[in-house]
């Protein structure tokens, strides 16, 4: 954790030097007192207030630092960016080998999203949301899966025969269920244990009766 050593005249003035040397905000830091200060008498004897000022590690930061000695022991070399909005952390990769850490279906990308997100949330009391991507992985994934939704619906919907998808992780399984949500036909639910939960697509007659 980054620090500094400061003094001044009082707390206050120790921390605002502080502030400046680590470019950060009041509420980005934590302090020790090293020295108490004393104002002397008739300002003899007087001692400034020596502080320990921390600057506190965000998420961001824990979630890059961590990805990167990760990397650096698979001899990888990669670019990483980090964005807090609201309580999701978005983490971009960007480099030469990147369908190594994409895995088959995103399955090596799903385990370090997995492993960032335990760092990241480790001691917090409120949750972080995690997304790793790398190469736009997540988008195309989630455009395959919405037309192979829509595709394999229609199958349904002709045969009035379930079909059984592939096992998929929760955040693929939601891309499914939404995508068919407001299909008049078909509906979804999941089965199985994971990490072999599967979702299932299925005619819905009441929802068909109503359609027509």
């Amino acid at each position: 954790m980054k620090y500094v050593e400061t003094t001044g005249k009082s707390v206050e003035e120790a921390i605002r030097l502080a502030l400046i040397e680590l470019d950060a905000t009041r509420e980005e830091i934590d302090f020790e007192v090293i020295e108490e200060g004393a104002k002397g008498f008739f300002g003899i004897g007087a001692k400034d207030t020596k502080l320990k000022v921390f600057k506190k590690e965000n998420a961001g930061d824990k979630a890059v630092q961590f990805l990167s000695q990760m990397l650096n022991e698979m001899h990888i070399e990669a670019s990483i960016t980090a964005e807090m909005t609201d309580e999701t952390l978005s983490i971009n990769m960007e480099g030469e080998d990147m369908a190594i850490l994409i895995g088959k279906r995103g399955q090596t990308l799903d385990s370090i999203q997995y492993l960032i997100s335990l760092v990241v949330n480790k001691g917090r009391e409120e949750y972080i949301r995690v997304i790793l991507d790398t190469e736009n992985y997540r988008m195309k994934r989630k455009e395959t899966l919405e037309n192979l939704a829509g595709k394999l619906a229609y199958k349904v919907k002709k045969s009035r025969k379930n079909v059984v998808l592939e096992p998929m992780n929760p955040y693929e399984r939601r891309i499914i269920h939404s995508a068919l949500q407001g299909n008049p036909y078909v509906s979804t639910k999941s089965e199985g244990d994971e990490p072999n939960r599967k979702v299932v697509i299925y005619y819905d007659y009441k929802k068909s009766k109503s359609a027509n």
